[in-house]
This record gives structure tokens, sequence and C-alpha cells, in this order.
């Protein structure tokens, strides 16, 4: 019972500190922010849509990426804004406003989107 009154103060102190510092700025340590983003913009959603990339796909960062991640070197990161581009024409087009078309649409989870429906079992 005495550890359980020691601990429990010490676990909302690091909760504390742990919560009540501010987020990076621009998503990377050190403050500075993304380079060469032409598509996406630089805000807090980026990391997150980059995971959703991964997922939709079934792939990891380094698919797209270099290790420097704002180079071009790869061009599967031109088809992806390329890809890009083509879901937010698409989306455009919903008088709702709401995202109807995202990568996994087509790609199921895999680099090649699905053209056809899978075979009857």
């Amino acid at each position: 019972m005495r550890l359980l009154r020691l601990l429990v103060p010490m676990m909302m102190m690091v909760g504390l500190v742990l919560f009540a510092q501010d987020a990076p700025k621009g998503g990377k340590k050190g403050g500075a922010p993304p380079k060469n983003l032409k598509i996406l913009p630089a805000d807090a959603n980026l990391i997150p849509t980059m995971r959703g990339f991964t997922q939709a796909l079934g792939v990891q960062c380094d698919y797209c990426h270099v290790q420097d991640r704002s180079s071009d070197e790869n061009p599967k990161k031109d088809v992806a804004r390329m890809m890009l581009t083509m879901a937010k024409d698409i989306n455009s087009k919903f008088p709702d406003g709401k995202t109807h078309v995202t990568c996994y649409t087509c790609h199921r989870g895999s680099t090649e989107p699905a053209t056809q429906p899978p075979a009857a079992q």
C-alpha cells in the first residue's frame, strides 16, 4: 500500500511532464519544417497522412523515400504525387465536400491498384 502511495503521485508527475510539452514545430525534431512538400501541407496531419499511405499500400516509408526524406531521387514519390492530385480532383467533384476516394480505395494494402474484383470462390 505504501508503494502505491508513492507510485501514483510519481506517475502523475511523469504524465504532466510528458503532456505539458509543446509539440514539435513542423513535424520534425528540432523544429525545422519539412522540405520539398509539393502537394501535402506541412501541418499536424502530415505524419498521420504518411502513415495512412503505408497502410493503404502495405509498404514502409522507404518505398517512396530515400534516407533524405526531402529528396526526389525515388521516382515513386512523383507517382504518389500524381495519385494524390488525382484523388483530390475526384473528391473535389463531390458536392458534399467529403473525402470519398483515398489511396486505400484502389490499393487495398497493395502497391498495385486493384483493377478488377477478386475472383469468385
